[in-house]
């Protein structure tokens, strides 16, 4: 299971009403079913957001249901740890429009209701590679990291309109998501966090209008800031202690 189950219980336990959206219909349908529960509404939107129809229809039909968008949450998302030269060309490029261009083009698509109404929240989930890119993970850096920039941006185009954005941006999260697929303790230096305290932050995010959180224990900051000095020092520091062999271990795991 995702991140996008625990966000979404997050959310309605604040009486927000949920629009879901993803591939899998009967996952979607068992998901919103468990929300119902905690005295909100909950519906079920199947679709392929790299798709460009299906984004348009997503948007007007939530939207039609529901009045309008209060919220928007960019949670989709694909990882794949490899050597960048075996990742096919067509793999690059899903990835880039399930990661980025997707939520970007949705954002799109919320934003001028929201704008006119003067009301509204974009969060997008990104992740630490963002802010560091890690070798055998580069595309998803990239991709994570032209979130983080993008977001900044509008954040500040959207100031004293009454709509808003943040980015969230979860080290490895144990329990749920992609990391926890590999069922692997994360490199001690970094740390796990859970889920529950990313879905924490996306409501942090929005109560408080907080334009960027780091969901990650341990040595982050000084970590940041180190990199921020001198990234090479940074670079030897990951090496040193196991996070790019981490990585390195993963991508031959994958290849198997």
């Amino acid at each position: 299971m995702g991140l996008g189950p625990y966000v979404a219980k997050f959310l309605a336990q604040e009486g927000v009403n949920i629009a879901l959206t993803a591939r899998s219909e009967d996952a979607l349908k068992d998901i919103a079913r468990d929300l119902t529960e905690l005295n909100i509404t909950a519906r079920a939107y199947p679709a392929d957001i790299t798709e460009p129809d299906a984004r348009v229809e997503l948007v007007a039909q939530v939207t039609k249901e529901f009045g309008h968008i209060d919220i928007l949450v960019n949670n989709a998302g694909m990882e794949w740890v490899s050597r960048y030269t075996d990742l096919s060309s067509e793999f690059i490029q899903t990835m880039i429009q399930t990661n980025q261009v997707a939520p970007m083009v949705l954002t799109r698509l919320v934003l001028p209701e929201m704008i006119a109404r003067g009301s509204g929240h974009v969060v997008t989930m990104a992740s630490l590679g963002g802010i560091k890119g890690s070798p055998y993970s580069a595309t998803y850096a990239a991709t994570k990291a032209g979130l983080i920039t993008w977001t900044g941006g509008i954040r500040e185009e959207l100031r004293n309109t009454g709509v808003s954005a943040s980015v969230i941006c979860p080290g490895f999260v144990a329990q749920a998501g992609m990391f926890a697929a590999y069922n692997k303790r994360a490199p001690k230096i970094t740390g796990e966090t859970t889920p529950e305290k990313v879905a924490d932050a996306v409501i942090r995010a929005i109560k408080k209008d907080i334009g960027r959180i780091i969901v990650n224990p341990g040595l982050i900051w000084p970590m940041i800031w180190l990199d921020a000095l001198n990234p090479a020092i940074m670079y030897w520091v990951l090496r040193k202690f196991g996070v790019y062999e981490f990585y390195k271990q993963q991508a031959a795991d994958n290849m198997k």
